[in-house]
């Protein structure tokens, strides 16, 4: 009788800070918040500071060790993110990887015609649609600033759009006060009431600083609102190596965490255990061109070591995965999301950002979404690593096998072959005759079909009539 193994599975991991690494970048974050200091425009959250502990010197606030230390003990490890129907998709936790789009990209790839255009509103909601109808779409943002709302009104808008197109959770981005309360009755409305709403949060902050230490009054005031309503946050800075951050990606990390850390501190000053997720951006300005750069490799391993510091914190992570910037959707955008995606997963950040942009985030792409779901594919099997047990080591299909004769018509493999191999949905593999009688259509116009088959047969539960009524109200005050 053959005897039954139990084997631990792999699962495929990278490093790229030491132990020592580690403390030597906390340090120094630590020294910028007590030796630098910040420069807090948000009088409530200079406030908050100066009462737990913080002194001003020479124009800044300066934060001493134990204040922040104490509001890393306080936060909590985990932030169950829901979808609007109540269901509990999305934990942000160690060892899980989520991905997602973007927000706020002034232009878009048109589906029906191709070409680069300014985006619109509908924009917003067909983006959020096509999410929703991916299954490697974790989340939703609103890839783009709509130009025909007006400007004080295009975050509502955004977000309204985005609930009505998915049900997934959601990062959304606010102007100020009015839009976050305006935003929060809306989503106490779809959630039930606002009770519910704390306890199966279904949606996210997206604020940020402004590098190198400044924190304007509008975004802090954000954090402040959010922690008081206890919705989660993230509030990443971009020290951009070489622009908004030193030119040296250790001394980008060391100024994004400082930065970052006072966000994490002000929630816990409001609210201790209030949700915050940790991260920053730490992309390349180009030297050439002047771009931030979304696909250089810069990014990717600054995240792996934005990661294994909030980590080494016990906090949930921001990333990033499946942006490139190129200007259209091709080879060089496959690979520099794959870089991204990949490098995601290996650290497994938790929350991963800017999937489907292209040229460096200023224009967003439903075909770059469907090409990088299929990489989210094709790498999650690579990252669930190789199962080694009686089952797959097929010692009995082996043993009965006529030499040469192969496993095709196998009961090993008739009963096996759906989990053990991964099958693609957008790459081909027709053989070619095949390929040529279907009109020798290449990943971008395979890609393109897809995401008008979405929008076209996949249905979006519509918005409880309750939160509709809200969303006319707050929409016919705005325009009085």
């Amino acid at each position: 009788m053959t005897q039954q193994i139990q084997i631990e599975t792999l699962h495929p991991s990278i490093r790229v800070l030491s132990d020592e690494q580690l403390q030597a970048i906390h340090s120094a974050s630590l020294d910028i918040l007590s030796r630098t200091g910040i420069v807090m425009k948000n009088e409530k959250g200079r406030e908050l500071l100066l009462e737990a502990g913080a002194w001003e010197s020479e124009g800044r606030l300066k934060i001493p060790e134990h204040v922040v230390m104490g509001a890393i003990g306080s936060a909590p490890s985990r932030i169950p993110m829901h979808d609007r129907l109540g269901h509990l998709t999305m934990p942000l936790e160690e060892g899980n990887v989520f991905f997602g789009p973007g927000s706020d990209c002034p232009f878009t790839l048109d589906l029906e015609t191709g070409k680069r255009r300014q985006a619109v509103l509908e924009d917003v909601r067909r983006m959020a649609h096509v999410c929703d109808g991916l299954g490697g779409m974790d989340f939703v943002m609103s890839m783009a600033t709509p130009f025909d709302v007006a400007t004080m009104d295009h975050y509502l808008h955004s977000f309204i759009a985005m609930i009505r197109g998915s049900v997934k959770p959601n990062v959304y981005t606010a102007r100020e006060r009015e839009d976050m309360r305006d935003i929060y009755d809306i989503a106490c409305a779809v959630a039930g009431s606002e009770t519910a709403l704390r306890e199966k949060p279904f949606l996210l902050l997206y604020a940020e600083p402004i590098s190198p230490l400044l924190y304007n009054d509008e975004s802090v005031d954000k954090l402040l609102f959010c922690a008081e309503k206890g919705i989660p946050v993230t509030y990443p800075p971009s020290p951009n190596t070489g622009g908004g951050g030193p030119i040296t990606l250790a001394g980008a990390l060391a100024l994004g965490n400082a930065e970052c850390l006072v966000g994490l501190v002000l929630t816990q000053l409001v609210r201790p255990g209030s949700a915050f997720l940790y991260g920053m951006n730490t992309a390349a300005l180009d030297m050439k061109s002047a771009i931030v750069s979304y696909g250089a490799p810069e990014w990717p391993l600054g995240m792996a070591a934005c990661t294994e510091l909030g980590r080494s914190y016990g906090l949930p992570v921001w990333g990033v995965g499946g942006a490139s910037d190129s200007k259209v959707v091709d080879t060089q955008a496959g690979i520099e999301a794959t870089v991204t995606i990949m490098t995601a997963f290996l650290c497994r950040s938790n929350l991963n950002h800017d999937v489907g942009y292209i040229e460096y985030g200023s224009t967003s792409s439903a075909e770059m979404l469907v090409i990088a779901d299929e990489i989210i594919r094709d790498v999650g099997f690579v990252m669930g690593g190789i199962e080694v047990s009686e089952r797959t080591l097929a010692r009995e299909a082996i043993h009965n096998a006529r030499p040469g004769g192969g496993f095709l018509a196998d009961n090993h493999t008739l009963d096996n072959w759906k989990w053990a191999q991964w099958r693609p949905r957008m790459i081909d593999r027709m053989r070619y005759d095949a390929w040529v009688s279907k009109g020798q259509k290449d990943m971008a116009a395979r890609a393109n079909e897809r995401a008008r088959q979405i929008l076209e047969q996949h249905e979006v539960p519509d918005l409880p009539q309750a939160a509709e009524e809200v969303i006319a109200s707050i929409l016919k005050r705005r325009q009085a």
